[in-house]
């Protein structure tokens, strides 16, 4: 019989610019005789930060009350804070709300912005800028998109049916189109499907293929090419590996424009850099919605910069 999980409890804290607090809970056997030295120990902060925040009563339990650094090691208590936001150049394009409803928001996403918090990807993310521009509080993303593709993301508004979404996805109940912009190989034969073994490492850039069997599967298919050297593709993913669709294109001698770790990693650009996007774009989405069953079929108003005007992309303009 499975173990029933025990339902997180609410944050005692409110949000920061869409962002919730962090919620740390001791663990078994963690080490430290105090929340304080668990806390110095378990975060990678400097200590006289942890100090300054229990100082300034920024660490609270569960009641919202302020935490005493002194207070004794005790497995399974929780605490909350707000996590030192780091400095986030503004992402300068605009996030298009799509469609809205009680239970659904789908937005067009642009090239650069994160979905969700992750990194040094805090207020800058789609799901903090949605949160605060909505007031929506308690959407959460039901998927996610990578911050360099642009296009479509879906996110829920009541966190009691995010399972349901997320279930359309990981069950692949979701038909999912993209588009990307590439070179144009006269001999590469299209459509074709790609089927191979793709793997990512942990603590590695880039994912690889490998022998084995197949676990990554994009249906491709050729939709114009033009004299200068430029070809549009329809990608259609059967599966979701990380980095498929820019994997796939790269083993066939198409990388797609803008691809800084496809098929070589290049120098990290400057933060602010927003100069030759990613020439990728999550064009459609299509699925039976779990809770109303009504179909929804979004698409993406978004033109791929580099097949609008190759010259403004690679100026960065």
């Amino acid at each position: 019989m499975r173990r029933r999980r025990t339902p997180t409890p609410p944050p005692p804290l409110p949000q920061r610019d869409g962002v919730d607090p962090v919620r740390v809970r001791l663990p078994a056997g963690g080490p430290g005789a105090t929340v304080r030295e668990h806390l110095v120990q378990r975060l990678a902060a400097n200590p006289a930060v942890i100090d300054d925040m229990f100082a300034a009563g920024e660490i609270v339990g569960a009641d919202g009350r302020p935490v005493p650094p002194d207070t004794p090691y005790a497995p399974g208590l929780c605490v909350w804070f707000h996590r030192e936001m780091p400095a986030e150049p503004p992402v300068p394009f605009p996030l298009h709300v799509v469609h809205q409803d009680d239970h659904l928001v789908v937005v067009d996403k642009p090239h650069f912005l994160a979905t969700t918090p992750r990194g040094s990807h805090v207020r800058q993310t789609a799901l903090a800028r949605l949160r605060h521009e909505l007031g929506l509080p308690q959407l959460t993303a039901a998927h996610r998109l990578d911050r360099l593709t642009a296009g479509l993301v879906l996110f829920t508004v009541r966190p009691e049916e995010r399972g349901a979404y997320q279930t359309l996805f990981r069950d692949r109940r979701v038909h999912k189109v993209y588009e990307a912009v590439a070179p144009h190989d006269p001999d590469l034969r299209l459509p074709r499907t790609v089927r191979s073994r793709i793997v990512k490492e942990r603590g590695m850039l880039t994912a690889r293929e490998v022998d084995g069997e197949p676990n990554a599967v994009t249906h491709m298919e050729r939709l114009a090419h033009r004299a200068d050297g430029l070809a549009r593709y329809r990608l259609v993913p059967g599966t979701g590996q990380t980095h498929q669709l820019r994997v796939h294109m790269s083993a066939l001698g198409v990388p797609i424009l803008g691809d800084p770790l496809y098929p070589e990693v290049t120098a990290p650009v400057p933060a602010g850099d927003f100069r030759r996007p990613l020439q990728l774009l999550a064009r459609e989405l299509a699925f039976t919605d779990p809770v109303t069953g009504a179909e929804h079929r979004f698409t993406s108003g978004r033109v791929l910069g580099a097949w609008a005007s190759y010259e403004e992309w690679a100026a960065g303009q």
